[in-house]
């Protein structure tokens, strides 16, 4: 997931709760940190394989952004595709 990191995401914003309960860690969190924590519960309830989160900044040079969380790190996420492709490819033979 690629977030355009602006002082809008990374602020904290309220929760509206017409209909069902917000978790305690989405209260108070910008929408950067509901993106991250959102990744990581994917990965780590076994729900995705895994997941990468990055956010960048527009008037950064094209190109550049930044890695919250190291354990939503591109590279990690790129490794275990390449992973899961070569299973399945593997598999197919």
């Amino acid at each position: 997931m690629l977030l355009e990191e602006t002082e809008a995401s990374t602020r904290p914003v309220s929760v509206d709760e017409p209909h069902f309960p917000v978790f305690d860690e989405f209260r108070d969190a910008s929408y950067s940190l509901r993106y991250e924590l959102l990744c990581l519960k994917l990965v780590r309830e076994g729900l995705y394989d895994s997941a990468a989160f990055i956010v960048s900044n527009r008037s950064a040079e094209p190109g550049a952004y930044r890695e919250p969380n190291q354990e939503l790190a591109f590279r990690a996420f790129a490794a275990s595709l390449v992973g899961c492709v070569s299973a399945a490819l593997a598999a197919e033979q």
